[in-house]
């Protein structure tokens, strides 16, 4: 696979984002006028007004495709729109990360989907890449509020590329693995209503405590309340939560939660020392794409582990603008009200706040169908089918898990049970016995979070008992 073109700096954005973004919305189907609609800035308390509005951050590009071919199964003609789509522009505007999307949520795409995209920095072409066709395995559990909204698509996984300015996809059904009613095999229609995402991240904020002193005063409401969402740990407008000793964390634990511990464990408290984490400011959200307010389940018993599919082709330095993406792309591509996750871990071991409310509070998220409840989901920025996960990502989600579970008591080498919500592999209302630290693939029938990294598991949840001084 040949090298991506590298990020660029965004200075053009400046003075063509609202035009950019605007178009870019306007293309977006079925997304709700309220959240289409960005939050009107406000100045957080107590600080001085910023001199002009922040600008809204990225873009999407929403594109329908066509027909490429026609198709014949087994000498039976079917529409060529159902066994392939796909779309070639030159002339989109700049991205960075690209992926599919359709009208059911509850239609599977049975093909596959390939990529290959112009790199706007050298002009050239990369190599035809694959997109992963299995997302449905993450979202709100069915019949969630979430998901009943009506707004929620079908979708494949969102594949990082690099700052693009052109674009070659290709959708194509598989065939022969249904039978119509005489036994004759015809391919699997694609869904209806496939549009191809281009998402563009929009400029990573400066970093350093200027930076941070300066970004405070452009606080929109929505972000006010995300910031706020973590008051008992950092100053509002904080951009990262640092790290703490033991000691330290096992106080800050009976501040927490200190009524609702047991006399065992206010004697000895089993926690990891909490790891430094990059706040949503910290890496640029906007928060006026999420809907208002947030979602809470009652406690964290498990942690699900997952990988983005996005690829592996990102320096560490571009980890906040895949999730700049990533989180555009669940929101205005897929209709969630947030992204997925409740925390993503870069390659080199940098842990990010991922859905808001609060990094300490039991945030419901959309991470593992039928296992959203009293669950933490976690996911590891890249693919890792075949490729092995870092030793400093693995580090990051030992440490990560040792404290997330620690505030709740759990042993990450022990088991729990858990209701399941509905899914492909649990009926609804089935108590599951799982491990604490489980992959996503435990609970749903998928590969996430690929091979390689579900491997790594058993080392996960002994380093992150280690952690908590078991």
């Amino acid at each position: 696979m040949s090298k991506i073109g590298g990020m660029r700096r965004y200075g053009f954005l400046a003075s063509s984002i609202g035009v950019t973004c605007a178009a870019g919305l306007a293309l977006v189907p079925g997304v709700p006028a309220g959240a289409a609609a960005a939050a009107a800035p406000a100045t957080a308390p107590g600080a001085a007004p910023a001199a002009t509005a922040p600008a809204v951050p990225g873009s999407t590009q929403s594109l329908p495709l066509a027909v490429r071919a026609a198709g014949h199964a087994r000498g039976r003609s079917v529409t060529a729109a159902r066994l392939e789509q796909g779309l070639y522009r030159t002339d989109v505007r700049h991205f960075s990360l690209v992926g599919v999307v359709w009208d059911d949520p509850d239609t599977e795409l049975h093909g596959t989907v390939q990529v290959r995209t112009r790199s706007a920095a050298t002009g050239t072409w990369s190599d035809w890449q694959d997109v992963d066709t299995h997302n449905a395995d993450h979202g709100a559990d069915p019949g969630a509020a979430e998901r009943a909204a009506g707004h929620i698509r079908g979708a494949t996984a969102p594949l990082w590329v690099g700052d693009s300015d052109g674009v070659d996809l290709r959708v194509r059904a598989d065939t022969g693995d249904r039978t119509d009613g005489d036994g004759a095999r015809q391919p699997a229609p694609l869904p209806s209503g496939l549009r191809l995402e281009l998402v563009d991240p929009g400029d990573t904020p400066p970093a350093g405590p200027q930076a941070d002193q300066a970004r405070t005063g452009e606080l929109t409401e929505a972000a006010t309340a995300a910031s706020a969402a973590n008051s008992g740990l950092v100053p509002l407008g904080a951009t990262e939560i640092p790290a703490l000793d033991q000691a330290a964390t096992a106080r800050e634990l009976l501040d927490l939660r200190g009524d609702e511990l047991t006399a065992a464990q206010r004697a000895k408290p089993y926690i990891g020392a909490r790891p430094r984490i990059v706040t949503r400011h910290g890496w640029g959200a906007d928060e006026s794409l999420r809907s208002r307010g947030f979602g809470y389940t009652k406690k964290v018993k498990a942690a699900f582990v997952h990988h983005t599919a996005t690829g592996n082709n990102y320096r560490c330095s571009q980890a906040p603008s895949v999730i700049r993406s990533i989180y555009r792309y669940h929101v205005r591509s897929m209709g969630w009200r947030d992204i997925g996750y409740n925390f993503l871990v870069d390659k080199c071991g940098t842990v990010y706040e991922g859905r808001a409310g609060g990094v300490a509070k039991p945030v419901l998220g959309a991470h593992t169908m039928g296992f959203n409840s009293d669950s933490v989901g976690i996911a590891v920025i890249g693919t890792y089918s075949k490729t092995k996960p870092s030793s400093a990502a693995l580090k990051a989600v030992a440490r990560l898990t040792a404290w997330k579970l620690g505030l709740y008591g759990m042993d990450p080498r022990g088991k729990t049970y858990l209701k399941s919500g509905g899914g492909n592999r649990y009926k609804k209302g089935k108590n599951v016995h799982l491990n604490v630290i489980s992959g996503h693939r435990d609970g749903f029938a998928t590969d996430c979070p690929g091979r390689k990294l579900y491997a790594k598991l058993g080392t996960i949840r002994s380093t992150a008992a280690r952690y908590q001084g078991r």
